[in-house]
């Protein structure tokens, strides 16, 4: 079980080191705190790039850990009845829904603004 707490694809580009008791630590990274809703400035913004004539609603600004970026998502995506994702600090959601996700995230506390 040792062995588990040392993955080799965190070590890339470390020199090999020949110490049988070495424990190399990396860096923890950590997540930035969630702001509360009145704070974020989330800005929805439409979407067709790369996605083969697809139109995409992109929320972007927040700031906030990932399970709160994901939940938040979800919640987007069943009011909405559509499918999307979220991660890299955006929201992407399916088809041209800016007018409907705006007012739903003015209606959580959320300061949104509608983009282009």
């Amino acid at each position: 079980m040792a062995k588990a707490d040392n993955d080799w694809k965190k070590r890339l580009g470390v020199v090999y080191s020949t110490d049988p008791s070495f424990n190399y630590a990396t860096a923890a990274e950590e997540e930035e705190q969630t702001l509360p809703p009145a704070k974020q400035r989330l800005i929805v913004t439409i979407d067709r790039r790369q996605r083969a004539g697809k139109q995409v609603t992109l929320i972007k600004g927040f700031i906030g850990t990932s399970d709160d970026l994901a939940s938040l998502a979800k919640t987007l995506k069943t009011k909405c009845g559509v499918g999307g994702t979220a991660k890299d600090g955006e929201i992407t959601i399916q088809g041209d829904l800016r007018d409907k996700i705006t007012t739903l995230l003015l209606g959580m506390g959320y300061n949104a603004k509608r983009g282009n």
